[in-house]
């Protein structure tokens, strides 16, 4: 159900009937203040304006064409051509009454109608380098792009994801030839890799300080890139484990991302050399100063300099350029991706422009395939600087929130010091991840955010605890009525203007999804779910449930309008990865 969308036909529709031409944009709304409509159309204004006509006696005939008998009870002229609607009450039941029973709330799947047809969605999120352990910098790329997954997924979009790990390049055969003297030295694998930080450390150490060890880690990246079998047999071996520890990390995050995947840079080897001889026979690269290059003159300056984009060094090495011009053909090709969305911090802007210019001047990323990257500002401290250890070292994403959830169960046991130790660790989990992930989803995704442990444990304002706070309270109210929420069943009859409002919230579900998706930007699904709570606390402040002189019918209405919050704050959190739980 998406009400926008309805009226903005409706009004299209008596647009066309007034005169107008068709296409004309409706510029349906939600109204900002109810006395003005739950919504409005303003789009005759511009077109008067483009007609050279008078505004309010163009409104007066597209009224006088509307249509929506059994939708609105009052549609009204405002100013000098605002069109207000209000609608029906009975109306707005109705359609509540259609979403109760619905799995997806109502929420209508691609596929459905011929005009809303099914994608396939490659997303392409998280991607950590797998020489060391994943850091507070991972966070919002993992969950930023597992929250526009899971909403892609639920309005029945087919989606891919990948996961391109960095498990390839120089850095590995330095790592290699470490981790080769600590099993020659009879060192188990998985004991020399516990932590990844240190055995970074140590391999760095021995490369600028050791002598003979620079040249033999040389040697590991040739043997590498050669195919050697027991360069990559250790290889593997640390591949394996380092992506053991990403996994970790995935499972406490509650992100859908499994070792299946995982693209890593290393599987688009074979193709490089092939791509790069395709832009050199198309004549889109050439040869500069040794190295192959693709001048971008797109992208020229003023002075008509273009920049340089380079695909090949002049000793023959490969760069991230090539590996990203090679997975958008692997991803049109193989994948038959119709869109590509690609989740990194906003420094990399820059590149993902060029690679699309790039990519489609050679044909590796046809027309009709969508390419979006979508940038995301960085984790600030309190003193507006990156966020980082007391010391000014990189904060491990595993201590980050592990500390999220000790946090959390100091200000759980607070509140409720008779619960047990292993109820206490649940919820202290739920809460103290949630917290994270939802203080990071909320804030628009191309700013910075200052990242503030009181804030977002806080149970007042945006939060993840205020949220699964409003969903528990509604459980109680089933618990204390003793109702099965499963076997419930009735009517909503729409009285109260707060009963009017939850239910105006509640039918926008859909309409929030969409913009999600189109925009990637999961704080549009953070405000709605906070709005909605926010108007759950004032109903519940001002329509009496469970108390004594209730008309029971009135109880029935109330508490299935309770119910189809809790199934929408459920859903909603669930797209951000966040759960709930029935008591607090």
């Amino acid at each position: 159900m998406n009400i926008k969308q309805l009226l903005s036909e409706k009004v299209s529709a008596a647009m066309v009937l007034a005169g107008l031409p068709e296409g004309t944009n409706p510029a349906v709304s939600l109204s900002s203040r109810p006395n003005f409509g739950d919504y409005q159309a303003n789009g005759v204004m511009g077109a008067a304006k483009k007609l050279k006509t008078n505004p309010r006696e163009l409104a007066t005939k597209v009224v006088e064409h509307l249509d929506l008998s059994g939708i609105a009870d009052n549609i009204e002229l405002a100013g000098p051509g605002f069109i207000n609607i209000h609608l029906d009450k009975k109306w707005l039941a109705t359609q509540l009454a259609k979403t109760s029973n619905d799995e997806k709330l109502g929420v209508a799947q691609r596929g459905e109608t011929e005009e809303d047809k099914s994608q396939t969605v490659v997303v392409d999120y998280s991607a950590p380098n797998l020489a060391k352990e994943m850091h507070v910098g991972h966070l919002r790329s993992t969950i930023i792009g597992d929250a526009v997954v899971r909403a892609l997924e639920f309005r029945g979009d087919k989606v891919i994801r990948q996961n391109h790990m960095g498990d390839w390049g120089t850095q590995f055969g330095m790592l290699l030839a470490h981790l080769s003297d600590k099993l020659n030295a009879n060192e188990v694998a998985e004991t020399a890799l516990s932590d990844l930080e240190n055995f970074y450390r140590e391999a760095k150490v021995r490369f600028d300080n050791e002598e003979g060890f620079a040249d033999r880690a040389r040697g590991f990246v040739v043997k590498l890139q050669g195919g050697d079998k027991d360069c990559l047999v250790l290889w593997k071996l640390f591949i394996d484990i380092s992506i053991a520890h990403s996994e970790d990390i995935y499972q406490k995050l509650n992100v859908t991302l499994t070792r299946d995947d995982i693209m890593g840079e290393s599987a688009y080897n074979p193709d490089l050399p092939v791509v790069v001889d395709e832009l050199m026979t198309k004549g889109i690269a050439e040869v500069s100063e040794g190295a192959k290059v693709v001048f971008i003159n797109e992208m020229a300056n003023k002075d008509g300099e273009a920049p340089v984009f380079i695909i090949q060094k002049t000793g023959g090495g490969y760069l991230y350029a090539t590996t990203d011009l090679s997975a958008c053909r692997y991803r049109t090709s193989e994948l038959k991706a119709d869109r590509i969305i690609i989740f990194t911090d906003a420094r990399q802007s820059l590149h993902f422009k060029q690679v699309e210019i790039v990519s489609r001047k050679a044909g590796l990323l046809p027309d009709h395939v969508g390419y979006d990257h979508c940038p995301f500002g960085m984790m600030m401290g309190d003193d507006g600087k990156p966020f980082k250890t007391r010391t000014g070292g990189t904060i491990k994403l595993a201590e980050l929130l592990d500390e999220a959830i000790v946090r959390a169960k100091d200000v759980i046991k607070e509140k409720n010091p008779d619960y047990s130790e292993d109820k206490l660790n649940e919820i202290a989990n739920k809460v103290g991840i949630g917290a994270v992930k939802f203080a990071d989803l909320s804030k628009n995704r191309t700013s910075d955010y200052i990242f503030n442990w009181k804030t977002m444990l806080s149970f007042e304002g945006a939060t993840a605890p205020y949220l699964q706070y409003a969903y528990s309270r509604i459980q109680s109210i089933f618990t204390k009525a003793e109702i099965e929420q499963a076997n419930f069943n009735a009517d909503i009859t729409i009285i109260e203007p707060q009963e009017k409002a939850l239910a105006l919230k509640l039918l926008q579900l859909e309409e929030v999804i969409d913009a999600v998706i189109s925009e990637s930007m999961p704080n549009l699904l953070c405000n709605y779910l906070y709005e909605l709570a926010s108007l759950y606390m004032t109903f519940y402040e001002a329509c009496p449930i469970l108390k004594e002189g209730i008309d029971n019918d009135i109880k029935q209405s109330r508490l299935a309008l309770c119910l189809n919050i809790s199934k929408t704050l459920k859903q909603g959190l669930d797209i951000l990865g966040i759960d709930v739980m029935d008591r607090m």
